[in-house]
């Protein structure tokens, strides 16, 4: 590799040998015209040498000096200002620092430097023009798909081609009980508020745990942990991150009530699996997101929630169970499943989040018989006849119900309460069955409400109060 030289060692060295070689040229010509035309020889004509000698060393001295100087002067120092002042060009936080010449400096090297800076400002004014390009790019499409997600997609040429990669996630599905119903009662405005404060606390409490919110369905949040990059921690900090959104929206709810508006109730699936993550769609359409029965699983899961219940499936407990407090395991069958799914239910887990959810308040229950008709639900469908029932004993969150048929415990019904009382009418209840008592006489059904409209609540509070 040659060796790197300056400026001034480039021109000082080439300046010193050309001239050292004219005067070794003048010398060898005088001293063979000496001898050829004087004929001199001997002592003569080597003082004559050395005089010579001495009058080439001189001149040689005397150039060196004058011609360093003037080199200096006009050429070196001013191109060596140049160079010092581009060294000190910080490319995070770009300055045109003014390059010092003198006044008589060559018009050239006046040139070069205005030119400099010119070249200098547009460089900046694009590169400004670019660093405000991407950060909007990442504010706004972060929005859409997670700031981690963004950086992963611009910070490669391949980050735009479609396809995937095939790598294990955890799945994060939480839906909101009896949203839809409660839409229907209220005006759209108000709605649209609640559903973006609601959004809103969830979203910072999953960025919080480092999960990536894939979509927003309606009142619905499909949020994945081990995208772009896969971690060991991924389902614990999802069953961390579900168990802390269950807090946040009991803080919520005080909010809501506050200003008047209905508290929210939520269910939390999860679930661990492989999946395809990446671009995802065609050239003129493209999403990144992940697909994977994992993802319809753990939607699955989420179905069999009730209100404030965090559910997680079998690998994702194996990943977590000597870090997590959970019931009992249930098993339910799914349809297009071949093997019933394994799902607990976890109230709390250890260090480092130490995060567990709160014993919920349970109003007594009063024993009251109120005639019903009942239909049962299936992906919020209605999939039977209206079957008649009697209802034993409730509350404002628990209905015991006496029913002729046997219902599978987590199927969904809504109830249509044949009663009125002062002008006072039951809206339509949707509950979820979470238990079933069979004796010789009856078949008695644990009901969980997942919506009940409030004035209905009201009423069965004025009913527990004066029992």
């Amino acid at each position: 590799m040659p060796k790197e030289r300056g400026l001034r060692e480039i021109l000082l060295a080439g300046i010193f040998w050309r001239i050292l070689i004219i005067e070794m040229i003048l010398l060898v010509w005088s001293v063979a015209y000496k001898v050829i035309a004087e004929n001199s020889v001997g002592s003569e004509l080597l003082w004559y040498s050395l005089r010579i000698i001495l009058l080439v060393g001189v001149i040689l001295a005397f150039m060196m000096v004058t011609l360093r100087r003037f080199l200096e002067k006009k050429i070196i120092r001013p191109m060596e200002a140049v160079s010092e002042a581009n060294r000190k060009v910080n490319v995070e936080d770009p300055e045109i620092e003014p390059v010092p010449l003198e006044e008589d400096a060559a018009i050239e090297i006046r040139e070069v430097v205005s030119t400099r800076k010119r070249m200098l400002e547009a460089i900046l004014k694009v590169s400004d023009q670019r660093l405000q390009l991407v950060n909007f790019i990442k504010e706004t499409f972060g929005r859409y798909l997670g700031h981690t997600v963004v950086n992963e997609i611009l910070k490669s040429p391949q980050g735009r081609r479609i396809g995937g990669r095939r790598q294990v996630v955890t799945v994060l599905m939480s839906d909101l009980r009896g949203f839809t119903d409660l839409s229907d009662a209220r005006d759209p405005e108000t709605m649209v508020q609640i559903l973006n404060r609601y959004l809103e606390a969830m979203t910072r409490v999953i960025e919080g745990y480092g999960g990536v919110i894939d979509e927003f369905i309606g009142d619905a949040i499909l949020t994945v942990f081990g995208i772009p990059e896969e971690k060991e921690d991924d389902p614990f900090r999802a069953v961390a991150c579900a168990l802390a959104m269950q807090q946040r929206l009991a803080v919520l709810n005080q909010h809501l009530a506050t200003d008047g508006l209905p508290p929210l109730e939520m269910g939390i699936g999860i679930n661990t699996g492989p999946v395809v993550v990446g671009n995802l769609g065609s050239e003129a359409r493209t999403k990144y997101g992940i697909v994977g029965s994992v993802v319809n699983i753990a939607s699955r899961i989420e179905s069999y929630t009730v209100g404030g219940q965090v559910l997680i499936g079998e690998e994702t407990y194996r990943n977590v169970s000597t870090r997590v407090s959970a019931e009992a395991p249930m098993t339910v069958m799914m349809k297009g499943l071949k093997i019933p799914l394994v799902c607990y239910s976890v109230v709390a887990v250890g260090t480092p989040y130490n995060v567990c959810l709160e014993p919920r308040p349970s109003n007594p229950a009063v024993e009251i018989q109120i005639p019903f008709a009942l239909w049962q639900l299936e992906d919020k469908k209605i999939v039977s006849k209206p079957i008649r029932g009697e209802t034993r004993k409730l509350n404002g969150e628990t209905i015991w119900i006496d029913f002729p048929k046997k219902l599978p415990v987590l199927t969904d019904v809504k109830l249509s309460m044949i009663f009125c009382q002062d002008a006072h009418c039951f809206s339509d209840i949707y509950a979820k069955v979470v238990g079933v008592e069979e004796t010789d006489f009856s078949i008695s059904h644990k009901l969980h409400v997942t919506y009940m409209e409030q004035a209905d609540r009201e009423l069965l509070g004025q009913w527990t109060q004066s029992v």
